[in-house]
């Protein structure tokens, strides 16, 4: 067993925007165990899927 590591998890958690409303979004934390117990978060970052959707007639050229 290793003293010290780096591990990464990621989880789905239900986020509330106020402009968007509630988003499910996928959560990554990087932290760092010493001895099996997490004590330090190095990173944590957010993937919200959340795009505008095209219009068909928008991407249409025209000349």
């Amino acid at each position: 067993m290793k003293i010290i590591y780096v591990k990464r998890e990621s989880n789905v958690k239900e986020v509330y925007r106020t402009s968007l409303g509630h988003l499910n979004s996928k959560v990554t934390y990087i932290k760092k165990y010493f001895l099996g117990m997490p004590f330090k978060t190095i990173h944590k970052y957010t993937h919200t899927y959340f795009t505008k959707k095209n219009n068909r007639a928008e991407k249409m050229l025209f000349v």
